[in-house]
């Protein structure tokens, strides 16, 4: 499966820039909830570099997508290269 980058087109981009002017620069936060059965502040304090946590989401299955608190869509996580990545696979 090959990623592709979003591509405006210059008509697109500068429509995007009348309509939201300076809006587009405003920083947020993206959260992405994974829930963790049995996890407990033992749990938390004993988290050391390279551990792995078993968070019983099946494969497929996808993880809402909040930004700033608000959802905005689903997604699931892929591999690009030897990065872990998100795919968008459905807006809010």
């Amino acid at each position: 499966m090959q990623t592709q980058a979003l591509e405006l087109t210059k008509e697109q981009v500068r429509i995007v820039d009348e309509d939201w002017g300076t809006m587009l620069s405003l920083p947020c936060q993206l959260t992405l909830e994974l829930r963790v059965p049995a996890f407990t502040v033992r749990s938390l304090l004993r988290l050391e570099k390279d551990t792995v946590i078993d968070t019983k989401w099946s494969q497929g299955t996808d993880i809402p997508l909040r930004a700033n608190g608000q959802l905005i869509g689903w997604t699931e996580f892929e591999v690009v290269g030897e990065r872990l990545a998100l795919r968008l696979t459905e807006l809010a």
